[in-house]
């Protein structure tokens, strides 16, 4: 249960601050952009650096880093297993023994490689996290509409797909409180969710996946009824009360991404 409440992603943190302030258009390409510049790092030189202007942007969105950090929580054991399958299978063949466990041998090769896959995830699921950290649902809804729009000429749905995929990221922390809340109920009831083996406790989740699946439904239910009450028809002629503008700080956030991508690959890149 504490491992439910540590989960922030879909979250929107209000705050003032000049990363708040950025065109939503703005934040999505840019993390766009680092998605793809941390994958091209390829040495410690080059995360750190990422790292670095991460932790800069962090401070500059006045989002709390415990907040951030907090995160990291629900995918610690991706992370560990990540560490662990590198360290045993990840590094080149005759290299530098470490241990061995039966047949399974860890080379120094192998754990160097497993710190930096990990230290990969973990600055991939910040930097993506603090786009929902400084974008509200309504922002980042219109602002993936209007990048895709573009792609309307060849039948992609720009305003669906930015609808859905921006209600499932606002229904993210409901749905958390609710199984939060059944789990709650189970327990009240004698249910056992917290002691045995990985396996048990996989079990004894089951009864929670029916009641949250038909508490899931129900709500998408009322928000089709809510939408179509309120004349939602779809993005046709629909108008906003308020548009998305580029100004001058779109374009030194813009070239302050390229200049760290850039530095990023010269420093650590292929």
């Amino acid at each position: 249960m504490e491992l439910l409440r540590s989960l922030t992603i879909g979250q929107y943190v209000p705050r003032a601050s000049p990363v708040h302030r950025l065109d939503p258009r703005t934040k999505i390409l840019a993390t766009t952009v680092l998605m793809v510049v941390v994958f091209l790092a390829r040495d410690f030189r080059g995360l750190g650096v990422f790292a670095a202007f991460l932790a800069g942007a962090v401070v500059l969105s006045q989002v709390p880093a415990g907040f951030v950090l907090r995160g990291l929580r629900p995918i610690w054991f991706l992370l560990l297993l990540t560490l662990v399958l590198q360290v045993f299978f990840g590094g080149a063949s005759g290299g530098t023994v470490l241990w061995r466990l039966g047949p399974l041998v860890a080379t120094r090769e192998g754990l160097v490689q497993g710190l930096f896959v990990t230290a990969r995830l973990v600055l991939l699921v910040v930097s993506t996290s603090l786009l929902t950290f400084t974008t509200s649902p309504v922002e980042l809804a219109d602002g993936m509409e209007r990048l895709l729009n573009p792609f309307r000429r060849l039948g992609v749905p720009a305003h669906e797909l930015a609808m859905m995929m921006t209600i499932a990221l606002r229904f993210i922390p409901t749905l958390v409180e609710e199984t939060e809340k059944i789990m709650k109920a189970q327990m009240a009831r004698g249910a056992d969710l917290d002691t045995g083996g990985p396996l048990r406790r996989a079990r004894a989740l089951v009864p929670i996946l029916v009641p949250l699946f038909v508490s899931a439904f129900r709500r998408a239910d009322e928000l089709a009824v809510a939408m179509e009450a309120r004349g939602y028809r779809g993005g046709e002629g629909r108008t906003r009360m308020k548009q998305l503008r580029y100004r001058a700080r779109d374009l030194w956030a813009g070239l302050v991404v390229v200049g760290a991508s850039v530095l990023v690959l010269w420093s650590g890149g292929p």
